[in-house]
Protein backbone atom coordinates (compact mmCIF):
# COMPACT_ATOMS: atom_id res chain seq x y z
CA UNK A 1 0.00 0.00 0.00
CA UNK A 2 0.88 3.37 -0.83
CA UNK A 3 1.44 5.88 2.12
CA UNK A 4 -1.78 7.51 0.41
CA UNK A 5 -3.54 5.08 0.70
CA UNK A 6 -3.03 4.30 4.66
CA UNK A 7 -3.87 8.28 5.28
CA UNK A 8 -7.39 7.50 4.73
CA UNK A 9 -9.30 5.70 7.76
CA UNK A 10 -12.77 5.60 8.70
CA UNK A 11 -13.19 4.79 12.39
CA UNK A 12 -16.49 3.11 12.26
CA UNK A 13 -16.94 3.02 16.53
CA UNK A 14 -16.19 6.36 17.77
CA UNK A 15 -17.67 7.53 21.43
CA UNK A 16 -18.13 10.78 22.85
CA UNK A 17 -20.51 11.58 25.81
CA UNK A 18 -21.47 14.90 27.68
CA UNK A 19 -22.65 13.94 31.13
CA UNK A 20 -24.98 17.48 30.62
CA UNK A 21 -26.87 15.93 27.83
CA UNK A 22 -27.91 12.70 28.95
CA UNK A 23 -28.45 10.31 32.15
CA UNK A 24 -25.93 7.66 30.56
CA UNK A 25 -27.24 5.00 33.61
CA UNK A 26 -24.82 2.73 32.57
CA UNK A 27 -21.81 4.77 33.13
CA UNK A 28 -22.61 4.13 37.35
CA UNK A 29 -21.05 0.83 36.70
CA UNK A 30 -18.36 1.55 34.22
CA UNK A 31 -14.98 1.87 35.68
CA UNK A 32 -13.75 4.96 37.18
CA UNK A 33 -12.34 7.18 34.82
CA UNK A 34 -15.11 6.52 32.10
CA UNK A 35 -17.24 8.49 34.49
CA UNK A 36 -16.56 11.86 32.97
CA UNK A 37 -17.54 13.92 30.19
CA UNK A 38 -15.48 12.92 27.30
CA UNK A 39 -14.24 15.48 24.82
CA UNK A 40 -13.92 14.75 21.45
CA UNK A 41 -10.60 17.22 21.30
CA UNK A 42 -8.89 14.69 23.37
CA UNK A 43 -9.22 12.01 20.24
CA UNK A 44 -8.57 14.27 17.28
CA UNK A 45 -5.03 14.63 17.09
CA UNK A 46 -4.41 11.03 17.61
CA UNK A 47 -7.04 9.87 15.31
CA UNK A 48 -5.48 12.38 12.60
CA UNK A 49 -2.08 11.05 13.42
CA UNK A 50 -3.33 7.75 12.44
CA UNK A 51 -4.63 8.58 9.16
CA UNK A 52 -8.23 8.89 10.38
CA UNK A 53 -9.85 11.23 8.08
CA UNK A 54 -13.69 10.58 8.73
CA UNK A 55 -15.51 9.07 11.75
CA UNK A 56 -18.59 7.81 12.75
CA UNK A 57 -20.17 8.85 16.42
CA UNK A 58 -21.83 6.02 18.08
CA UNK A 59 -24.40 6.25 20.85
CA UNK A 60 -24.32 5.98 24.30
CA UNK A 61 -27.75 6.58 25.40
CA UNK A 62 -31.38 5.81 24.13
CA UNK A 63 -32.31 9.94 24.09
CA UNK A 64 -32.19 12.28 21.65
CA UNK A 65 -30.59 14.32 23.57
CA UNK A 66 -27.25 11.98 23.31
CA UNK A 67 -27.88 11.78 19.52
CA UNK A 68 -28.13 15.81 19.45
CA UNK A 69 -25.09 16.18 21.21
CA UNK A 70 -23.16 13.62 18.53
CA UNK A 71 -24.74 15.64 15.70
CA UNK A 72 -23.25 18.83 17.36
CA UNK A 73 -19.64 17.06 17.79
CA UNK A 74 -19.54 16.05 14.54
CA UNK A 75 -19.88 19.94 13.01
CA UNK A 76 -17.16 20.51 15.82
CA UNK A 77 -14.77 17.97 14.85
CA UNK A 78 -15.37 18.76 10.80
CA UNK A 79 -15.14 22.23 11.90
CA UNK A 80 -11.57 21.41 13.74
CA UNK A 81 -10.08 20.05 10.41
CA UNK A 82 -7.79 17.38 10.70
CA UNK A 83 -10.98 14.89 10.36
CA UNK A 84 -12.77 16.13 7.05
CA UNK A 85 -16.22 14.04 7.77
CA UNK A 86 -17.70 13.31 10.92
CA UNK A 87 -21.30 11.01 10.89
CA UNK A 88 -23.93 9.80 13.49
CA UNK A 89 -25.02 6.56 14.72
CA UNK A 90 -27.88 7.67 17.09
CA UNK A 91 -30.90 6.37 18.19
CA UNK A 92 -34.60 6.72 17.55
CA UNK A 93 -37.68 5.17 19.47
CA UNK A 94 -37.62 2.05 17.65
CA UNK A 95 -40.83 1.07 19.96
CA UNK A 96 -42.71 3.97 18.01
CA UNK A 97 -42.74 3.31 14.37
CA UNK A 98 -45.21 6.31 13.97
CA UNK A 99 -42.53 8.67 15.98
CA UNK A 100 -39.19 6.88 14.40
CA UNK A 101 -41.53 8.17 11.02
CA UNK A 102 -41.89 11.40 12.10
CA UNK A 103 -37.73 11.38 12.82
CA UNK A 104 -37.25 9.92 9.51
CA UNK A 105 -38.56 13.36 7.96
CA UNK A 106 -37.30 15.79 10.16
CA UNK A 107 -34.24 17.53 8.78
CA UNK A 108 -32.58 17.99 12.29
CA UNK A 109 -33.17 14.61 13.47
CA UNK A 110 -31.63 12.99 10.30
CA UNK A 111 -28.58 15.41 10.29
CA UNK A 112 -25.01 13.35 9.50
CA UNK A 113 -27.03 10.17 10.72
CA UNK A 114 -25.87 7.29 8.92
CA UNK A 115 -27.19 4.40 11.10
CA UNK A 116 -29.23 3.19 14.33
CA UNK A 117 -28.60 1.82 17.73
CA UNK A 118 -30.19 1.02 20.73
CA UNK A 119 -28.78 -0.24 23.83
CA UNK A 120 -30.38 -3.75 23.51
CA UNK A 121 -28.01 -4.83 26.64
CA UNK A 122 -29.31 -2.14 28.57
CA UNK A 123 -33.18 -2.88 27.66
CA UNK A 124 -35.43 -4.27 30.16
CA UNK A 125 -37.36 -7.04 27.48
CA UNK A 126 -34.80 -9.06 26.36
CA UNK A 127 -37.07 -9.81 22.81
CA UNK A 128 -36.89 -5.79 22.14
CA UNK A 129 -35.64 -6.80 18.74
CA UNK A 130 -37.99 -8.98 18.15
CA UNK A 131 -41.49 -7.16 18.69
CA UNK A 132 -43.88 -6.28 16.44
CA UNK A 133 -43.82 -2.48 16.57
CA UNK A 134 -39.88 -2.61 16.37
CA UNK A 135 -40.37 -4.65 13.09
CA UNK A 136 -42.16 -2.11 11.54
CA UNK A 137 -39.38 0.09 12.35
CA UNK A 138 -36.73 -1.45 11.34
CA UNK A 139 -38.47 -1.69 7.45
CA UNK A 140 -38.80 1.74 7.86
CA UNK A 141 -35.15 2.15 8.31
CA UNK A 142 -34.26 -0.49 5.46
CA UNK A 143 -36.64 1.60 3.60
CA UNK A 144 -34.39 4.93 4.30
CA UNK A 145 -31.06 2.94 3.86
CA UNK A 146 -29.84 3.39 7.09
CA UNK A 147 -28.45 0.31 9.20
CA UNK A 148 -29.69 -0.73 12.44
CA UNK A 149 -26.06 -1.62 14.62
CA UNK A 150 -26.66 -4.01 17.46
CA UNK A 151 -24.40 -3.84 20.69
CA UNK A 152 -23.28 -7.24 21.80
CA UNK A 153 -22.73 -7.68 25.43
CA UNK A 154 -24.36 -11.26 25.04
CA UNK A 155 -24.17 -14.17 23.17
CA UNK A 156 -28.52 -14.03 22.78
CA UNK A 157 -27.92 -10.67 20.70
CA UNK A 158 -25.71 -12.88 17.80
CA UNK A 159 -29.03 -15.33 17.47
CA UNK A 160 -31.41 -12.05 17.01
CA UNK A 161 -28.76 -10.35 15.14
CA UNK A 162 -29.86 -13.68 12.41
CA UNK A 163 -32.90 -13.26 13.11
CA UNK A 164 -33.67 -9.52 12.59
CA UNK A 165 -31.64 -9.99 8.96
CA UNK A 166 -33.63 -12.77 8.31
CA UNK A 167 -37.07 -11.11 9.04
CA UNK A 168 -35.61 -8.16 6.87
CA UNK A 169 -33.76 -8.79 4.19
CA UNK A 170 -33.92 -5.19 2.89
CA UNK A 171 -32.25 -3.76 6.54
CA UNK A 172 -28.38 -3.94 6.71
CA UNK A 173 -27.44 -5.22 10.43
CA UNK A 174 -24.04 -4.03 11.93
CA UNK A 175 -22.85 -6.37 14.34
CA UNK A 176 -20.70 -4.38 16.70
CA UNK A 177 -17.44 -5.41 17.92
CA UNK A 178 -17.42 -9.28 16.31
CA UNK A 179 -19.67 -10.11 18.62
CA UNK A 180 -17.49 -9.76 21.91
CA UNK A 181 -15.61 -12.88 21.33
CA UNK A 182 -14.57 -14.36 24.29
CA UNK A 183 -10.74 -14.50 23.19
CA UNK A 184 -8.60 -16.99 24.99
CA UNK A 185 -11.05 -19.08 26.76
CA UNK A 186 -11.37 -22.37 24.72
CA UNK A 187 -14.23 -23.57 26.16
CA UNK A 188 -16.58 -20.57 24.72
CA UNK A 189 -14.44 -19.42 22.06
CA UNK A 190 -16.32 -22.57 19.55
CA UNK A 191 -18.92 -21.35 20.50
CA UNK A 192 -19.08 -17.90 18.96
CA UNK A 193 -16.86 -19.30 16.16
CA UNK A 194 -20.12 -20.91 15.14
CA UNK A 195 -22.39 -18.31 16.06
CA UNK A 196 -20.10 -15.66 13.99
CA UNK A 197 -20.01 -18.34 11.30
CA UNK A 198 -24.01 -18.00 11.70
CA UNK A 199 -24.03 -14.22 11.24
CA UNK A 200 -22.12 -14.28 8.41
CA UNK A 201 -24.10 -16.50 6.09
CA UNK A 202 -26.59 -13.69 6.39
CA UNK A 203 -25.76 -11.62 3.40
CA UNK A 204 -27.02 -8.39 4.50
CA UNK A 205 -25.26 -8.73 8.08
CA UNK A 206 -21.81 -6.26 8.34
CA UNK A 207 -19.77 -7.07 11.21
CA UNK A 208 -17.36 -4.18 13.27
CA UNK A 209 -13.58 -5.50 13.72
CA UNK A 210 -13.46 -3.05 16.73
CA UNK A 211 -13.53 -3.27 20.51
CA UNK A 212 -11.13 -6.87 20.27
CA UNK A 213 -8.32 -5.52 22.95
CA UNK A 214 -11.23 -5.64 25.64
CA UNK A 215 -12.63 -8.86 24.63
CA UNK A 216 -11.52 -11.71 26.98
CA UNK A 217 -7.41 -11.52 26.81
CA UNK A 218 -7.50 -9.10 24.00
CA UNK A 219 -5.48 -11.75 21.76
CA UNK A 220 -7.54 -11.00 18.79
CA UNK A 221 -5.38 -11.75 15.51
CA UNK A 222 -7.22 -15.22 15.32
CA UNK A 223 -10.73 -13.43 15.86
CA UNK A 224 -9.93 -10.97 13.19
CA UNK A 225 -8.40 -13.15 10.56
CA UNK A 226 -11.77 -15.26 11.06
CA UNK A 227 -13.91 -12.61 10.06
CA UNK A 228 -11.97 -11.65 7.26
CA UNK A 229 -12.45 -15.63 6.42
CA UNK A 230 -16.38 -15.94 7.28
CA UNK A 231 -17.27 -11.84 5.93
CA UNK A 232 -15.02 -11.03 3.49
CA UNK A 233 -13.55 -7.12 3.40
CA UNK A 234 -16.54 -6.09 1.71
CA UNK A 235 -19.01 -6.92 4.49
CA UNK A 236 -16.31 -5.68 7.76
CA UNK A 237 -15.94 -2.50 9.01
CA UNK A 238 -13.26 -1.01 11.52
CA UNK A 239 -13.38 0.70 14.71
CA UNK A 240 -11.18 2.35 17.57
CA UNK A 241 -14.20 1.74 20.00
CA UNK A 242 -12.43 4.84 21.88
CA UNK A 243 -12.26 5.66 24.69
CA UNK A 244 -13.13 2.40 25.97
CA UNK A 245 -9.75 0.91 25.21
CA UNK A 246 -7.35 -1.77 27.60
CA UNK A 247 -6.18 1.91 28.68
CA UNK A 248 -8.70 4.13 29.33
CA UNK A 249 -8.82 7.32 26.56
CA UNK A 250 -5.26 5.65 24.98
CA UNK A 251 -6.07 5.14 21.55
CA UNK A 252 -2.72 3.77 21.53
CA UNK A 253 -3.63 0.73 23.65
CA UNK A 254 -6.28 -1.11 21.37
CA UNK A 255 -6.88 0.72 17.98
CA UNK A 256 -3.21 1.38 17.12
CA UNK A 257 -2.38 -2.45 17.18
CA UNK A 258 -5.25 -3.54 15.45
CA UNK A 259 -5.17 -0.93 12.27
CA UNK A 260 -1.13 -2.52 12.39
CA UNK A 261 -2.88 -6.03 12.15
CA UNK A 262 -5.32 -5.22 9.81
CA UNK A 263 -2.72 -4.15 7.73
CA UNK A 264 -0.90 -7.20 6.97
CA UNK A 265 -3.64 -8.36 5.07
CA UNK A 266 -4.16 -8.02 0.81
CA UNK A 267 -4.09 -4.50 0.15
CA UNK A 268 -8.02 -4.45 -1.35
CA UNK A 269 -8.96 -6.18 1.54
CA UNK A 270 -7.29 -3.14 3.88
CA UNK A 271 -8.87 -0.71 1.71
CA UNK A 272 -12.32 -1.87 1.49
CA UNK A 273 -11.78 -2.79 6.00
CA UNK A 274 -10.23 0.48 6.68
CA UNK A 275 -12.83 2.77 4.50
CA UNK A 276 -14.99 1.16 1.67
CA UNK A 277 -17.07 -0.92 3.42
CA UNK A 278 -17.90 2.72 5.73
CA UNK A 279 -18.33 4.48 2.60
CA UNK A 280 -20.60 1.84 0.94
CA UNK A 281 -23.14 1.92 3.91
CA UNK A 282 -22.58 4.32 6.33
CA UNK A 283 -24.56 7.00 4.13
CA UNK A 284 -26.40 10.21 5.13
CA UNK A 285 -29.74 10.78 3.90
CA UNK A 286 -29.65 11.56 0.10
CA UNK A 287 -26.23 10.68 -0.48
CA UNK A 288 -25.44 8.92 -3.53
CA UNK A 289 -24.40 5.18 -3.30
CA UNK A 290 -20.69 4.91 -3.17
CA UNK A 291 -19.18 2.90 -6.11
Amino acid sequence: MTGADQDQITDAHLHVWDLAESPYAWLAGAPAPLRRTVDPEEVRAPLVALGVTRVILVQADDTAADTAHLQRTARTLEAAGGITRADVVGWLPLADPGAVRAALADPARTDRLVGVRHLVHDEPDPGFLDRPEVGRSLELLAAAGLPLDVPDAFGRHMEQVVRVAQRHPGLTVVLDHLGKPPLGDAGTMPVWRSQLAETAACPNVVAKVSGLATSGNGDFAEAADLALELFGAERLMLGSDWPIAPQHFDLGSGFTPLLAHVRTWAPADVRAVTRETAARLYRRLGDAPSA
